[in-house]
């Protein structure tokens, strides 16, 4: 293999949605440096983060059958029995709920949890508290996924955030994904809850880093004995 390959290799891909913004960065950037030199470096390092935050690197998903993957990279920030909310049609039950918070630092390209078929796409207006909390699921902005899939109907929810003001999604109801494929992004720091149909053994606690389309946040065999975790 030649060095050049080798430097192609550590090079993440950009995903196409990013372009824009880091062409406006840049171009500010431009603008700063003619103004003061010293703002153009500023400039510089936040095209740089723009186009850092924009990554969308291959990802490495497990296919077993049953398993449950992150639809985001992030910290698991909560964990329960939660009301799904009413415009995806999951009933009023409360279903088993894992929320994955991303800040402005993870990659925010979201992936499929589990193989399935779209049967709706829900988007609600909202506000832009911050994505931590658990109020915002019920009143930020959002727009939600139901899958159909072989254990049940999953609710995929994006939730914008303090500084998210943009909820983008790649698919269309009807369309069938694979568990892993990227299905949207959220612009500029947010969360995203799944919702899981009975059955689920959760394997990841509260505080876990996730990993979009390889970290198993359940599993549908109960192959796997509980886990229980600490902090140290």
């Amino acid at each position: 293999m030649s060095i050049i390959d080798s430097l192609r290799k550590q090079i993440v891909p950009i995903h196409p949605e990013g372009y824009v913004f880091i062409a406006l960065f840049a171009g500010v950037s431009l603008v700063l440096s003619w103004v003061w030199p010293p703002l153009g470096w500023v400039g510089a390092v936040a095209t740089l983060w723009c186009a850092y935050f924009f990554r969308d690197p291959p990802r490495v998903t497990p296919v077993q059958d049953g398993l449950v993957v992150s639809p985001a990279d992030g910290i698991v920030c909560s964990i329960g029995e939660f009301e799904p909310p009413p415009e995806l049609g999951l009933g009023v039950d409360p279903m088993q709920r894992v929320c994955i918070f991303m800040n402005v630092f993870d990659c925010h390209v979201n992936r499929t949890p589990i193989t399935g078929r779209v049967s709706r796409i829900a988007y609600k207006p909202g506000l832009f508290l911050n994505a931590d909390l658990d109020k915002a699921s019920e009143d930020n902005e959002r727009n939600g996924l139901v899958i159909d899939s072989t254990y049940g109907r999953f609710g995929v929810v994006q939730i914008a955030g303090l500084v998210a003001r943009r909820i983008v999604s790649f698919v269309q109801e009807g369309q069938s994904l694979g568990v892993g494929e990227r299905f949207g992004l959220i612009r500029f720091g947010s969360r995203v809850d799944v919702y899981l149909p009975p059955g689920a053994r959760i394997l990841v606690g509260v505080g876990s880093k996730a990993v979009a389309g390889e970290t198993v946040l359940a599993d549908y065999r109960a192959s796997e004995t509980e886990r229980h975790f600490k902090v140290g």
